[in-house]
């Protein structure tokens, strides 16, 4: 589907412009209603007085075509909606609609989820409230790549009156004894899902920890060291085929001595479990915790629920500059993703290859390379005869330009060198010559962009100089040095009780984060620009104004 097919979502301006993009909350677009009305009446939610008018209008019949070559299993890149019955993971299903995935506007074009089974079975466990209304949907909304946005929980609070399942005091306030009586308590209580789609995790000081708790500034006067308020994003529930850990905090991230997934040239010996078995147990996990369930789910349907994620391939499909991202010989869209091989160890930094041996490629992006020369068309041949000068080689189209900047962006996310520094879990653990590398260093999963290993690492993201107002910042000192550090998040030091993994969080993927706006773990940014910024101002790279748009582009258009 063309971009100009769409009609375009309120564009992403940071904090000051949410009151007005509340304001136009009745404004999505009618692809993305009816995708997520069906979903939200499949999972028990609230879309408004419209949701089932829409989803009726989803399941009637519709289909869209989109823009990249599908499998034949899809034919012309739609899927025939039917009601079905499904069996997943050795669970039988109840009859209930298959819904074609359909392109979901945003501020830049439009994203695509690909389903490896041709359809989204909406009667899958997914979509099942739980204990407290809760689905995993509540959290994981397919128009908004699979996590939560602030457009769209404005959106489910006003038709709701703040009544969707999505508003739990549980982890969706600021505080479990947030007041919650009346519309305006409601406003405040939910303020950090409204404003930044964060969800509180609360966690204890871990027992035996090298460090110690000496200060608490909680706005919400709820967090101590008996629980620890975390205020994290909802990871996306697509693209779990190259997932190398799950969670923020890797919580959910089993060592099993006797796993052959090890890193390599590491000792003593860091082994892992399987990630299906690690994505098991949080499905279970999160269904009593977060939806507060009162009874673990089946096997069966925690085998559906992780079945039913890895069918789910999420990127953005086209863009309102550059057009059709699979286009003119570009390897964008999730139909391709879908086909992309990964294993753990694929592309190592430190590393390379673990099975074939190959050294670490620092060109694990390699999507729109041939789009590098459309801002430079070639001149056309001269005429015959002499003394005819040739003609000077055509202007380049607006949108051969787009591509270009895209093209542009990918090399400079390749190759632009830069120092890293003060990077815990990179510059204290790998080899001294991998500390001039560039953005692939991290992210290096190839046409991915996430880690190819389970690593975590600091940028600073939570570094205390950087806590907004709304945050709880928290002072650890050392127990052996008297060291502090001020943060707003301990990260991976929260599990492991070490001082080195203070701030440390998982890196990932960057397929599709055009539709999960704001952006870190903690929401602080609203624009991809200013991810590009923070990377700028945190390493001195000194991008020229153009190296910082190109580079924006590119990751626009992942």
């Amino acid at each position: 589907m063309q971009a100009s097919h769409f009609t375009t979502l309120p564009g992403k301006a940071g904090k000051a412009d949410h009151a007005r993009r509340r304001a136009d909350c009745g404004a999505l677009p009618p692809l993305a209603l009816a995708l997520a009305a069906a979903m939200l009446s499949a999972c028990g939610g609230s879309g408004g007085g419209n949701s089932q008018e829409a989803g009726n209008v989803l399941l009637a019949g519709a289909t869209v075509a989109v823009s990249e070559a599908a499998p034949t299993a899809v034919s012309d890149g739609a899927t025939a909606i039917g009601t079905t019955p499904a069996r997943q993971g050795g669970l039988a299903l109840a009859a209930a609609p298959a819904i074609a995935p359909l392109p979901v506007p945003n501020d830049e074009g439009a994203a695509l989820t690909f389903s490896s089974v041709g359809t989204i079975d909406s009667a899958n466990p997914f979509f099942k409230a739980q204990g407290n209304g809760r689905s995993c949907a509540s959290c994981h909304q397919p128009d908004n790549g699979w996590s939560i946005t602030p457009d769209g929980l404005a959106r489910r609070f006003e038709a709701s009156a703040g009544l969707d399942p999505v508003f739990r005091p549980v982890d969706g306030a600021v505080s479990p004894n947030a007041a919650t009586a009346t519309l305006a308590q409601k406003r405040v209580a939910y303020s950090m899902l409204l404003s930044k789609g964060l969800v509180r995790v609360g966690l204890p000081l871990p027992a035996n920890a090298e460090f110690t708790l000496v200060k608490i500034d909680d706005p919400y006067h709820y967090a101590s060291a008996k629980e620890l308020s975390l205020f994290r994003r909802p990871l996306p529930t697509t693209n779990l085929a190259f997932l190398s850990s799950v969670m923020w905090d890797g919580r959910e991230t089993t060592a099993d001595p006797a796993s052959t997934m090890c890193l390599k040239d590491v000792r003593p010996a860091r082994c892992f479990a399987a990630i299906d078995a690690d994505l098991l147990h949080q499905s279970n996990s999160a269904v009593r915790g977060h939806a507060e369930a009162a009874l673990d789910l089946s096997a069966a349907e925690q085998r559906a629920i992780v079945d039913f994620e890895k069918t789910l391939f999420t990127a953005q499909s086209s863009s309102l500059a550059a057009g059709g991202l699979s286009e003119g010989g570009a390897l964008g869209g999730p139909v391709r993703l879908s086909r992309t091989g990964y294993y753990f160890g694929i592309n190592d930094v430190q590393a390379g290859d673990y099975r074939s041996g190959a050294p670490f490629n620092r060109n694990a992006l390699d999507l729109f390379g041939a789009w590098r020369n459309l801002a430079n068309p070639p001149a056309p041949a001269a005429p015959p005869g002499r003394g005819r000068p040739a003609p000077p080689p055509p202007a380049p189209s607006a949108q051969n330009l787009a591509r270009a900047a895209i093209a542009r962006g990918e090399q400079i996310f390749n190759n632009k060198p830069f120092n890293i520094s003060g990077v815990a879990g990179f510059n204290d653990e790998l080899r001294l010559p991998l500390q001039r590398g560039t953005c692939s260093s991290c992210h290096n999963t190839p046409n991915v962009g996430s880690h190819s290993v389970t690593r975590m690492f600091n940028t600073g993201v939570a570094a205390g100089a950087l806590r907004s107002a709304d945050m709880p910042l928290y002072t650890l000192r050392n127990n052996a040095t008297g060291e502090l550090v001020d943060t707003s998040d301990p990260g991976a030091a929260m599990l492991s009780g070490r001082w080195r993994d203070i701030g440390r969080v998982k890196v990932p993927s960057l397929r599709g984060i055009e539709s999960r706006s704001p952006y870190f773990h903690n929401g602080s940014v609203h624009l991809i620009e200013d991810v590009v910024g923070f990377y700028d101002k945190r390493f001195r790279i000194a991008y020229t104004a153009q190296e910082a748009a190109d580079l924006a582009a590119f990751l626009k258009a992942l």
